[in-house]
């Protein structure tokens, strides 16, 4: 079990903050918005002046750093002010206040060879100091400070608003579905996205991996169910659209993106892929789960990998629009060179989406085509922050759009951590 952490008022939200649910507890974590500006930054531009936006990372026990939050790009500018974003405490810091965050400070380029401006840190605890001198800080190139001795910072960054606010608190699941028709290709063969290569990874184990770290990130079991659709099953042959990567129907549950790629891996070397490509069924398979729980305790996400082909384009529209009435969210991550019209027209960004003349209640999915965010020039912290805010771009409001259609109402966030208090522990 999971919960989830939604704020009232989406402004700039990276991602959704999820925690274990132990032993029936309810342990709340709260939101903080806050706003930076900086002054003076370095000029990278050589016929303008730099287009700087902020990559902020949470430091982890082992020394390693975790993006968990990117800014917008301010064009043309060494001032830059940027926008106000809301993000989950334990994101920034897994609970532990005197924890390092570290902010670095980038020039965006169109190619995606980010320059370097120069990076700080600070804490959460330092961060709820709000608007003072105390949250001034030097914008620090190290390579340039031992290149020239004069150097003295590339520029400064203040806070300039630190704010509490209200969220729903709702348990949050994530189902992950893989596509196994035969529109993917002979796994044997190397043109075939699920190619079983043993030096590196298939399209799908890529993208699975890349996603996968991602929710993973945000939760503390990190036990997730795996489902499969499209492939002939042992021992008879017979035809599955919903079946357990694990192949233990009374537990599909996997262990992490470890577990989920190892039980991808082994039902690569024992079904065979067939078809036809039916969402459907996955679609119905979670809505049956979500319609339990309609009270706003729970909320679930289903997460789909294809190649974009589809066989059952109105049973899909039909389970969508069905499920757009509960508690439920539909990511599609498309892999391949697909024109994925299909996926885009479920998405329904531009056009409702709509069954039998009936049109959804709201807009449930949020397609990605992978290819999209592999970077060419090696920068994978970057891409793969992209791909983050991307993949969970529309679930706050999604979530936000079912509660207000059920009249749910968001509980008051915790009191604003004060610096004296003594700093909390990870509760899971």
């Amino acid at each position: 079990k999971l919960m989830v952490t939604i704020p009232v008022c989406r402004e700039f939200i990276y991602s959704i903050e999820i925690k274990a649910i132990r032993d029936g507890e309810h342990l709340y974590d709260d939101y903080a918005t806050m706003q930076f500006c900086a002054n003076k930054l370095d000029k990278k531009d050589f016929f303008g002046k730099s287009d700087p936006f902020m990559v902020f990372y949470r430091s982890n026990e082992d020394g390693t750093f975790t993006i968990c939050h990117k800014t917008e790009v301010v064009k043309n500018t060494l001032n830059p002010v940027w926008q106000p974003f809301s993000i989950p405490v334990r994101a920034l810091c897994n609970g532990d206040y005197d924890r390092t965050i570290k902010v670095e400070i980038y020039d965006w380029d169109r190619d995606g060879s980010h320059d370097f401006i120069g990076e700080f840190t600070t804490s959460y605890k330092e961060l709820c100091r709000g608007q003072s001198q105390l949250n001034i800080y030097e914008v620090v190139n190290a390579k340039k400070k031992i290149k020239k001795k004069r150097y003295i910072n590339s520029g400064t960054v203040r806070l300039t608003s630190f704010l509490p606010f209200m969220c729903f608190r709702t348990q949050i699941h994530f189902t992950v579905a893989i596509d196994f028709t035969a529109s993917n290709g002979n796994p044997s063969q190397s043109t075939s996205l699920h190619y079983m290569n043993p030096y590196q990874m298939n399209a799908y184990a890529m993208a699975l991996k890349a996603v996968g770290e991602i929710i993973q990130d945000y939760d503390s079991d990190k036990m997730f169910p795996a489902l499969g659709f499209g492939a002939k099953l042992p021992p008879d042959g017979r035809v599955s659209h919903e079946f357990p990567l694990n192949g233990n129907t009374e537990n599909p549950y996997c262990n992490g993106i470890h577990g989920i790629l190892e039980a991808y891996h082994q039902s690569l070397k024992t079904v065979q892929l067939y078809g036809p490509t039916n969402f459907a069924p996955v679609v119905n398979h979670v809505a049956r789960y979500a319609a339990a729980f309609q009270d706003g305790s729970q909320y679930f996400v289903l997460l789909i990998i294809t190649d974009g082909v589809i066989s059952d384009m109105a049973q899909t529209k039909e389970a969508i629009v069905n499920a757009a009435k509960l508690p439920m969210s539909i990511i599609i991550v498309g892999v391949g060179q697909a024109e994925f019209d299909a996926m885009v027209e479920l998405d329904g960004d531009d056009i409702r989406i709509s069954s039998r003349g009936k049109l959804a209640e709201r807009d449930i999915v949020q397609f990605v085509p992978f290819r999209d965010y592999m970077d060419r020039t090696g920068n994978h912290v970057l891409s793969m922050a992209r791909l983050a805010k991307d993949v969970l771009a529309e679930i706050p409001d999604q979530l936000i759009s079912y509660m207000k259609s059920r009249a749910i109402k968001p509980h008051p966030a915790p009191p604003p951590y004060s610096p004296g208090d003594k700093p909390q522990t990870n509760p899971v």
